[in-house]
């Protein structure tokens, strides 16, 4: 191990016996009390020097003996310390992609700075190397939630999608004004490899240092239509293969002047389209005859996707669908996420499960909820 304070949370003295790591309250803590001695031998945890050799500067700095043993474990507990060689041969042999690492550096940062344990983030960045998504739609918002996966280090993304490239669909992070009149989904999947950090996993080898196939099965389906329509009223036909195998999707999309991201479907456990249906039906009984005269009259003009929003709803959909694959907890299942314009102002909307759903997830009584705010700060003392 090669212990490094993690450089992304910035650090400044609130006393002098007082460090703070991080400035936002969401991650910030707080270490004291910290002598003279030992804060200057915080400056040599820079991720140079393994173990035994902190230990002989700990004893020529005259800190005690088994003080840098207690510091390092204090430190790493509390989610301050890195490892700079850690996460294992997958991290191992992304390390050696040079090119690639520059490119994912912010990436890693922060991922360092919202896992707790020595090595994690890189552990975590270098597992997305082996994952594969799918994104279904092209248009404003699909393009650019597979243009951001790529660029984050997914080492395969997929789009499906028909027709051609057309003046609307051009947005900046997606498709480019030189692919109208290019098939969408080759014109996305060239959009994908230009983000890419490096070469994606060659398929059907096994790569060096990373776990699982180069051809892995399906990790997430996004679910982001050019016709906002289908990811605010979902169509469950078209969701019953996804159910059935057991693939978590998520939807995102934008209606008239609306956003939307979410539900992360999790198959069996979180509400799916035909929950998202029936209850809408519950609470209004007009809804399923709206809703076939908007799917069979839809007009042939260019639906309403301001750019701006289509932006943030991709944006969006995109750092839940990397949460959700670096295994933090899916705060986007059940829950559909909106924000309209003039106003921007993000709230959530549970999805509850339905009881006469077949996805079956009704039959689950025990569902978690997000935890409490939480202080800014974690003093950790003595």
């Amino acid at each position: 191990m090669h212990p490094i304070l993690k450089p992304a949370l910035r650090r400044g003295w609130r006393d002098l016996n007082t460090i703070q790591f991080g400035v936002a309250p969401a991650h910030a803590l707080v270490l004291g009390p910290v002598d003279t001695a030992t804060g200057s031998f915080l400056q040599l945890l820079d991720g140079t020097r393994g173990l035994p050799l902190l230990r002989d500067e700990g004893k020529r700095m005259g800190l005690p003996d088994g003080h840098v043993d207690q510091l390092v474990r204090r430190l790493s507990r509390a989610g301050l310390l890195d490892d700079a060689t850690g996460g294992g041969a997958a991290a191992d042999a992304l390390r050696k992609r040079v090119a690639a690492m520059d490119r994912l550096r912010p990436d890693l940062a922060s991922l360092s700075v919202v896992t707790p344990g020595p090595g994690d983030g890189m552990r975590r960045l270098a597992a997305r190397r082996a994952m594969r998504v799918q994104v279904r739609g092209a248009g404003r918002v699909g393009a650019v939630v597979a243009s951001v996966l790529s660029g984050a280090g997914v080492g395969q993304v997929d789009v499906m999608e028909g027709g051609v490239v057309e003046p609307w669909d051009v947005a900046p992070g997606g498709l480019p004004a030189d692919a109208v009149g290019d098939r969408r989904d080759a014109a996305a999947q060239r959009v994908v490899r230009q983000a890419a950090p490096d070469r994606p996993p060659r398929r059907g080898r096994r790569e060096a240092g990373t776990q699982g196939e180069a051809e892995p099965g399906l990790s997430l389906v996004i679910i982001a239509p050019r016709d906002g329509l289908d990811a605010h009223a979902p169509d469950p036909v078209t969701a019953e293969p996804l159910v059935s195998s057991g693939t978590p999707h998520l939807y995102a999309g934008v209606i008239e002047g609306t956003g939307v991201v979410g539900p992360l479907v999790l198959p069996g456990a979180t509400a799916c389209a035909g929950c998202l249906a029936l209850d809408r039906a519950d609470r209004d009984p007009t809804w399923p005859r709206m809703l076939a005269q908007w799917r069979s009259g839809r007009a042939r003009h260019v639906t309403a996707c301001d750019l701006a929003l289509s932006t943030t709803v991709a944006g969006l959909a995109a750092a839940h669908a990397l949460a959700f694959l670096d295994g933090a907890e899916p705060v986007s299942a059940g829950v559909r996420w909106e924000a309209s314009a003039p106003g921007f102002d993000w709230h959530a909307r549970p999805v509850p499960p339905h009881l006469t759903c077949p996805c079956g997830a009704g039959v689950m009584d025990n569902r978690e909820h997000p935890a409490g705010d939480e202080e800014p700060h974690d003093t950790m003392a003595g």
